[in-house]
């Protein structure tokens, strides 16, 4: 039996007045919820609006059901690719958070130890805690001692001791994760074991509460702002130039009617041509408006996402990797991002200061010393020759032995754990031949007592006074790189009692860190070249995160600020706004500082990312633009973030940035490839009736333009590669327009060029006069139709590179090629097939040659406008 535990009567008491420890989750939107959250895109609120006015027309007899139909099946196609991809993502994201709901844990209930769910667990209860365990929630330590690895809560990397409290011992309302007798849900046991009597469980743990912070609404995120900008500009132009058409088209009624007097004498024919009139404008509106534009983010945000999944980045929110790409500001977390996540003996140090970096490389007689040390010396369960389970140091020993292993290992007659008095540990062990004593701890008490060292002959020499200090010098170098110190001695002979004060031989002295990842190195440098600051927030000691953050590469410049969460603290908002631009570190950080950083970066209309794995980084990540959680973080991390980085590295946050980038500027290509479409077609039927063109594109072409060309347009531009060059250019700013002033002026120099050869073909002899004669001029007019629709296709080249090569990186989106092929093809086989619905007519060899001809300038007027902007 039990002094601990609860009865089952007491159970059910404390379930009724406490609840039991399930963890709240934010509520999940189902596929219909988020393809109705879809239709608020502002694009398809105009493409709405166009499809309602459409249908009111369709009922009066005045106009056409397939453009209507058309206009439908591109805002269905459009929200429905989105919704399915996002979906789909959030159901591979819920596997990955079925674990956390199988967790069993331990308790005495009934006096008897008993395996129950972790959501079963209530106040009250008696949880036996052990090596490995994560502690299942807040809680006083009754029994045992223990190490916790707490940086999923606090982000502190340093095993934290807890101790049995004193009786009388009351919980209250403080949150202390330094307090040795308190310990908090999401710790995980390192070492020790002991009895946890549970005093807060679900939404009232510390762990709990952070969870709730998750229910703050999120920002729109910086294309969303930019579109719904975009929207409001193509509704003006779209209802500004619907409306001027209409009223030139009757005033071009006026005047060939011979004046007011003469034209309003015929009221008729006047409402008939005012009905002509609105249709037309109807027309020219619904022309203005990119069909494709919605269905073509989908797209290109659909491909990548499947790419991004390759390169262990999983997208839980279409709006997270849309955003990743506009980041001005990154926090990020120091532990397995930057750093490999593990301690590792990067340096072994004799007593003549010989540093080698390798165990191999130890002379024979270190080697075999050291390997005693780690297996014989240790309190840590040993099986076949290495190390199983015990804290992040001794784990960092076993692997830096390796495959290595002893023919004869000696046998323990003695062993005397570390404890925090003598900072050492030691072991008397016995071979074939001798007795001696294994010495492990800190090198600022053992130093003391050594006055030998073995050298690479394997000889025991003396250690002087000045080797000592030379090695004193080193430590203190090296410890400023943020490494730990570890001391290995002998002792030749047996010992009774005490260790000897005096008469120790150095083995050597082993430095572990948790080192940088090299990936991770160039990874910040390339996202800091890409106009991104990568500000490093952890838990460490101010001296560690400095050092870190120096090999990272984050602190290059002596101006550039490191604050500790204290000095942090002492600042008003106005000065960490101001010196903002220059910080790079803060230690000691808590998760109320993070959160306060990404608040105040959003008041400068920064776009911010933040990183991070604990519950402690939820509330920050949910806060932030765009979270990026770590793939090995806690349930409720990756619940709160955008996009959860699978395998916790820098180099994957620096491609979700490349992506995000991709997504952005391929986007910004289709809108410069279909406004001009749609700027030339309104500007060749806003200017055909003054001269005396009576319908210089169909309702049907139209349709054939706007809709088919658009979507197989959008498939094109959703393959384009992410390349390097992107990483070079500066972050778009959250308030700037997607439609530059570059991609303007492409728009207008290339719909200008197109709404010219239109008129050409319509009013110039000398084109009529390539084609053959007809009465109503079919072949010119088929002509004109296939040179519109080629001249897109050029332009598709045109647009997709920067450079005056229209190839350029043509290899890497094929799709591109096969999609323009296919567009070229249906337009060819519609002249044969359209006849009277698309009125056309099969051409000659001669009239597809002027066709080409016609096409093929489109490119030269594109390197031209190149070259003009280039200058400017």
């Amino acid at each position: 039996m039990s002094k601990y535990g609860l009865s089952s009567e007491q159970v059910q008491q404390s379930l009724r007045e406490h609840g039991n420890n399930t963890l709240p989750t934010p509520p999940r939107e189902s596929f219909w919820q988020k393809l109705l959250e879809n239709f608020q895109d502002p694009i398809i609120r105009i493409l709405i609006l166009a499809l309602l006015v459409n249908v009111v027309f369709v009922y009066m007899g005045h106009g056409d059901w397939i453009e209507t139909a058309g206009i439908f099946v591109a805002i269905l196609l459009a929200t429905f690719v989105s919704t399915w991809s996002e979906f789909n993502n959030e159901n591979a994201f819920q596997k990955l958070q079925e674990e956390a709901s199988r967790i069993r844990c331990k308790v005495w209930r009934d006096g008897e130890p008993v395996e129950i769910a972790i959501d079963d667990i209530v106040v009250g209860d008696a949880v036996i805690l052990e090596a490995g365990d994560r502690v299942p929630a807040d809680g006083v330590l009754l029994e045992g001692e223990l190490k916790l690895d707490q940086s999923a809560l606090n982000g502190e990397s340093e095993e934290a001791k807890k101790l049995p409290a004193a009786a009388g011992f009351a919980w209250g309302e403080k949150i202390d994760f330094l307090a040795e007798e308190r310990v908090y849900r999401g710790s995980v046991v390192v070492e020790g074991a002991g009895v946890l009597q549970v005093a807060r469980v679900g939404a009232a743990s510390v762990y709990g509460q952070l969870t709730q912070e998750l229910k703050e609404d999120e920002r729109e995120s910086p294309l969303k702002l930019k579109l719904q900008g975009l929207a409001e500009q193509i509704s003006r132009f779209g209802y500004t130039g619907g409306v001027l058409i209409a009223v030139a088209v009757m005033l071009h009624k006026l005047f060939l009617a011979g004046g007011p007097a003469a034209y309003f004498a015929n009221m008729t024919a006047v409402l008939q041509d005012l009905v002509q009139a609105v249709i037309l404008a109807i027309i020219i509106i619904v022309m203005a408006v990119p069909e494709g534009l919605p269905l073509m983010i989908a797209i290109v945000s659909s491909l990548n996402m499947r790419k991004m999944l390759r390169d262990n980045v999983l997208v839980r929110k279409l709006v997270g990797i849309e955003t990743a790409g506009s980041l001005n500001l990154l926090f990020t977390d120091k532990t397995g991002t930057i750093t490999k996540g593990k301690l590792e003996v990067v340096r072994f140090i004799t007593g003549d200061k010989q540093e080698l970096t390798s165990f191999e490389a130890l002379p024979e007689k270190i080697k075999e010393l050291t390997y005693q040390q780690v297996v014989l010396n240790t309190s840590a369960a040993v099986s076949e020759g290495k190390i199983v389970g015990g804290n992040m140091t001794e784990a960092a020993l076993s692997r830096y032995l390796g495959s290595y292993r002893t023919h004869e290992v000696p046998q323990r007659q003695h062993f005397v754990p570390f404890n925090s008095t003598s900072k050492y540990s030691w072991a008397q062990v016995a071979s074939a031949k001798d007795t001696y004593c294994l010495v492990k701890g800190a090198p600022e008490k053992l130093l003391l007592r050594t006055g030998f060292y073995w050298d690479a002959e394997g000889r025991r020499l003396p250690l002087t006074a000045g080797m000592k200090q030379q090695l004193d010098a080193r430590m203190l170098e090296l410890a400023g790189q943020a490494m730990r110190m570890l001391a290995l001695c002998s002792y030749e002979g047996a010992v009774d009692g005490e260790l000897p004060e005096r008469g120790l031989t150095l083995v050597g002295i082993v430095a572990i860190r948790d080192d940088v990842r090299p990936e991770a190195v160039e990874a910040i440098a390339a996202v800091q070249k890409a106009g991104v600051q990568v500000v490093m927030i952890t838990g460490d000691r101010k001296e560690t995160a400095v050092a870190i953050a120096k090999d990272a590469g984050l602190l290059q410049h002596p101006d550039e600020v490191v604050w500790t969460s204290d000095e942090l603290a002492q600042l008003s908002d106005d000065d960490v706004k101001l010196l903002l631009p220059r910080l790079r570190v803060v230690a000691r950080a808590l998760p109320l500082d993070k959160l306060r950083l990404v608040r105040l970066a959003q008041e400068l209309n920064l776009v911010v990312g933040m990183t991070g794995d604990g519950v402690n980084d939820s509330p920050a990540l949910k806060k932030a633009d765009v979270g990026f959680a770590m793939g090995s973080g806690t349930e409720v991390a990756k619940e709160a973030g955008d996009i959860v980085i699978l395998d916790d590295n820098f180099l994957s946050i620096k491609q979700a940035i490349l992506y995000g980038r991709t997504i952005y500027n391929s986007i910004c290509k289709f809108i410069v490839f279909q406004l001009t479409i749609n700027a030339s077609a309104v500007a060749i039927n806003f200017i055909a009736p003054f001269i005396n063109i009576d319908e210089p594109l169909t309702i049907t072409q139209i349709l054939w333009i706007n809709l088919v060309m658009d979507t197989l347009a959008a498939l094109a531009f959703g393959g384009e590669p992410a390349l390097k060059q992107y990483l070079e250019e500066e972050p778009k700013r959250r308030s700037a327009p997607i439609v530059s002033r570059k991609m303007l002026l492409s728009v207008v120099i290339g719909g200008l060029y197109m709404t010219l050869v239109g008129i050409a073909f319509y009013k110039s002899a000398w084109v009529d006069h390539l084609f053959r004669d007809a009465a109503n001029h079919i072949y010119t007019y088929t002509g004109f139709f296939c040179t519109y629709i080629f001249m897109a296709v050029a332009n598709g080249f045109n647009v997709r590179v920067e450079g005056l090569n229209p190839l350029k990186n043509i290899s890497l989106n094929k799709a591109f090629l096969q999609v323009m092929a296919l567009i070229i093809a249906i337009q060819v086989l519609l002249t044969y097939v359209g006849g009277r619905v698309l009125r056309t007519t099969p051409l000659n060899a001669g009239e597809w040659g002027v066709v080409v001809l016609f096409s093929l300038s489109m490119l030269l007027v594109g390197v031209l406008c190149k070259l003009f902007m280039g200058r400017r």
